[in-house]
């Protein structure tokens, strides 16, 4: 059941890949490790929770791991010899490459239009159906994923993952830069990892502190939520389920839960108002001509 909760949505264009999916957001990073995967998959569960209709797609090719988080296997199959019907768990509908491969551990080694053609195959060939929201598990990096979706589906733009130290705000920064060009808002920034509690409820900030604000800030942006060090999390994501599922009352599924509302909350409201995208044509300050082998 779709939660009653208005949203505007998004823009829909008439060559628009998911006509039918009210709001897609995309989780990106610009830097790994930072549980971006981790980060998709609870708010997508948090905001099934809250009687949203969600699907996940994990649009990370080359590293896809919606298949562990969620503990599905099954291969995709088509029911009318057009569309793909994506795997459901927990509610959920989820789209991977990693459904599609005969072996798991097995690389993905693909140039470009590859790439670009199989997302546009999940976006387009695979059945969503209405949706409420579309999350979209982003790659580590600036490159062609990015580039692709925010040139064929118009998204209500993205929600930047971080830790709070230097060593990953120095890249997330830059995913910052490239949502300006590309024109995709950022909604908000969350910080994941961002500190540990002990037994005795004594808070130990062991990546520093700090450095969620501070991208949140560079990107004009709200915090959307501080997201705490919890085995729970790293067990349950193992196991195949989203800690948010598997233990909802635990601390770190609590962050998730609010994360998502803030979410909503802004989207209900119309977006990031500070975030006015602008697409930067101009190459750069100072571009230089590579050379060219003939």
């Amino acid at each position: 059941m779709s939660n009653e909760t208005a949203l505007p949505g998004r823009t829909i264009a008439a060559d628009d890949p998911v006509p039918f999916v009210k709001n897609v957001v995309l989780v990106m990073s610009g830097k790994g490790g930072v549980g971006k995967s981790t980060t998709a998959s609870n708010l997508t569960m948090a905001l099934h929770k809250q009687g949203f209709r969600v699907g996940l797609l994990d649009a990370d090719i080359y590293g896809p791991s919606v298949p562990t988080m969620f503990g599905v296997s099954g291969r995709p199959v088509s029911l009318d010899g057009k569309s793909i019907e994506p795997l459901t768990r927990f509610g959920v509908k989820l789209m991977s490459i990693g459904f599609m491969l005969e072996d798991p551990k097995a690389a993905v080694v693909w140039r470009g239009p590859m790439l670009h053609g199989a997302l546009l195959q999940f976006l387009k060939d695979v059945n969503w159906g209405e949706l409420d929201f579309l999350i979209l598990d982003l790659p580590p990096g600036t490159g062609d994923v990015a580039l692709t979706l925010s040139q064929r589906v118009k998204s209500n733009g993205a929600v930047i993952v971080t830790t709070p130290q230097p060593v990953a705000t120095d890249d997330v920064f830059k995913s910052i830069s490239m949502c300006e060009k590309v024109a995709i808002p950022v909604l908000g920034v969350v910080e994941n990892m961002s500190f540990f509690l002990d037994s005795a409820g004594v808070r130990h900030e062991l990546f520093g502190a700090g450095g969620g604000q501070a991208v949140a800030d560079f990107a004009k942006a709200p915090l959307l939520g501080q997201v705490p060090i919890e085995q729970l999390a790293r067990e349950w994501g193992d196991k195949g389920t989203p800690v948010v599922q598997a233990a909802p009352d635990s601390e770190v599924s609590k962050a998730f839960m609010r994360i998502a509302e803030r979410l909503v909350e802004l989207l209900a409201a119309g977006g990031n108002d500070d975030a006015v995208p602008v697409i930067d044509r101009s190459g750069g300050q100072g571009k230089r001509r590579l050379p060219v082998s003939q």
